[in-house]
């Protein structure tokens, strides 16, 4: 079977393109030859139009995978028809998976540590969400399975990303929207980046672009765990990333301006004015907004342009559920020009 030999530092690159041909192999798993990794294609000629190295090769299947498609699917062997009603996503992170319980399935919940376990058989740690909680935003967890740990290594768009979910808040469902910032961003901008917590944004960005990111963070676990990060990551940053620690509201009036602002913000925070008038010719600013309210939340943003001086154009896009009719979405302010 087809497989592409491509150099491991540009493994998450050349998949993303395979995917995007749709000639990626998802149902035989990749394979690492020392500085090297084997990709599954499914069209050889395609895969060597890219310029890429094509071998024959066998790879191993994903055995589970083609058996099951999700955690519905697989608990129908155990759930009823009303019980598979109360499913909710889960989130794997690392070589942990974090799922929600709510109280209708509470008797079922050795069947849902199988099924994860059928589905994801490298997890090594399952553990039942509840709330966030202080001002952090870190999640209440219990350890239902698994080793007696929260801490892991997260892989994603090709760096590592050491987390403490006992301590820190993080979000993998972000994985998509860091690679679209990273392929937004040009050689040579400075970026600013508040709420950077463990620095997946700076991560992602660094890994691809040549940059000087100031990312900054209260939380001194965060602080820490970013700065390892920046460690675990040396060899692969072509950017360089600076990290402050302290509250965005008092830091970022004492720095300067910078091409591109990036505000992850935190649930309940309005940092649209402060981080608005940092940028100079971009702000990407998250928030949570219910459907209804997404053309409210259009011109609350130009109101705050017009306020500062600046002439912007705009493009809010839904990034993620959050619950029934709001979503996490992410708005694209280009500053034009400022008056």
């Amino acid at each position: 079977m087809p497989a592409v030999k491509v150099r491991k530092e540009r493994a998450e690159e050349v998949k993303r393109k395979l995917k995007v041909l749709g000639i990626y192999d998802g149902k035989r798993r990749p394979l690492r030859e020392g500085l090297y990794v084997l990709l599954p294609v499914t069209d050889a000629e395609k895969a060597g139009k890219l310029g890429l190295e094509v071998l024959d090769v066998e790879l191993p299947l994903r055995p589970e995978r083609q058996i099951y498609k999700n955690l519905e699917t697989v608990l129908r062997e155990r759930l009823t028809e009303e019980e598979l009603k109360y499913l909710r996503r889960y989130d794997i992170i690392g070589d942990i998976a974090v799922v929600q319980i709510p109280r209708e399935l509470e008797h079922c919940v050795d069947d849902i540590v199988w099924a994860i376990r059928k589905l994801h058989p490298f997890v090594r740690v399952i553990a039942r969400r509840g709330f966030h909680t202080g001002e952090f935003r870190v999640r209440e967890l219990e350890v239902i399975w698994g080793e007696p740990r929260l801490e892991t290594i997260h892989r994603e768009n090709g760096v590592a990303i050491k987390v403490d979910l006992s301590k820190v808040f993080f979000n993998p469902r972000m994985k998509g929207e860091r690679y679209r910032l990273a392929q937004l961003v040009r050689d040579g901008e400075r970026i600013l980046i508040p709420f950077a917590g463990v620095l997946p944004y700076a991560l992602v960005i660094a890994r691809y672009r040549r940059v000087h990111i100031t990312a900054v963070e209260l939380n001194p676990d965060a602080i820490r765990l970013g700065i390892e990060n920046i460690e675990l990551n040396k060899k692969r940053l072509r950017g360089e990333i600076e990290v402050i620690e302290g509250d965005a509201f008092e830091v970022l009036p004492t720095l300067p301006n910078y091409d591109r602002v990036i505000s992850p913000t935190p649930r309940s925070v309005d940092a649209l004015a402060l981080t608005l008038d940092k940028a100079e010719r971009w702000l990407h600013y998250y928030e949570f907004v219910h459907e209804d309210e997404i053309g409210a939340f259009r011109e609350r943003i130009l109101r705050e342009c017009k306020r500062q001086g600046k002439e912007c154009a705009l493009r809010v896009k839904k990034v993620s559920d959050f619950k029934p009719h709001v979503f996490k979405v992410c708005a694209d302010i280009e500053v034009k020009r400022k008056h």
